[in-house]
């Protein structure tokens, strides 16, 4: 996995990043952690581990993943958690892959797999966006709002995603999606969260999503086409 930089967004996770990379040791990838560079008791923890490290330059989850694979070096990135909640096991699988594929999704709801941190809310509301994805775009994912997705760094790259927040979430696939670029998605088992909290707020965030699938919606298949046509 040389090709591969695994890119972390951290934010007060003092408490289980450490036992996150304890667990990647043994693979053979560059590790990138994202956060912010007055986040000290996380950078204090994880002082020992020969990680890459980004200073992300703005707030937000979105800006944290874009800066960093922006940076990124390798052919391949693969977004991964730092409270372990992600399968370290499916990245032999999604390497294999991006080999015929631009980008391989996980997702938490096809057959052989599931979730032990999905909550009620997280999970109702995860289905609402998915199908919403799938009317308005015709994307052919079914857990749009799982982040532990690997693609080609230079692919990434050209789709110009914005979102320095949660919607990155949905801008992200929406856009491979218009691009014509090639995906997958595959099941993958998430693991309850060895520490921290979630950082999304289930209602400000959520109504955020909305609005974004619905501005990329009137943007890209109302006055773009008029525009082409």
């Amino acid at each position: 996995m040389k090709n591969l930089t695994l890119i972390i967004p951290a934010k007060n996770e003092a408490e289980s990043l450490p036992i996150v990379l304890n667990d990647l040791r043994e693979l053979d990838c560059n590790i990138m952690i994202s956060m912010k560079e007055d986040d000290l008791d996380t950078l204090k923890a994880i002082e020992k581990y020969n990680v890459e490290i980004h200073y992300q330059t703005k707030k937000g989850y979105g800006n944290s993943l874009i800066e960093a694979i922006e940076k990124c070096k390798t052919e391949l990135f693969c977004i991964f958690n730092a409270d372990g909640s992600f399968e370290k096991n499916d990245l032999q699988e999604m390497v294999n892959l991006c080999r015929v594929n631009d980008y391989v999704f996980t997702s938490r709801y096809h057959k052989y797999a599931g979730s032990e941190d999905d909550t009620i809310i997280t999970l109702i509301g995860n289905k609402i966006f998915s199908f919403i994805g799938k009317l308005l775009f015709s994307l052919k994912i079914n857990d749009i709002l799982y982040t532990f997705v690997m693609g080609k760094t230079e692919k990434f790259k050209r789709l110009k995603v914005k979102s320095d927040d949660f919607r990155f979430c949905v801008e992200f696939p929406i856009k491979i999606q218009i691009a014509n670029q090639i995906y997958t998605s595959i099941p993958s088992y998430e693991k309850r969260r060895l520490g921290g909290k979630k950082k999304v707020n289930a209602f400000k965030d959520g109504f955020l999503i909305l609005t974004e699938m619905l501005r990329l919606f009137i943007y890209f298949k109302i006055f773009r086409n008029k525009i082409i046509n």
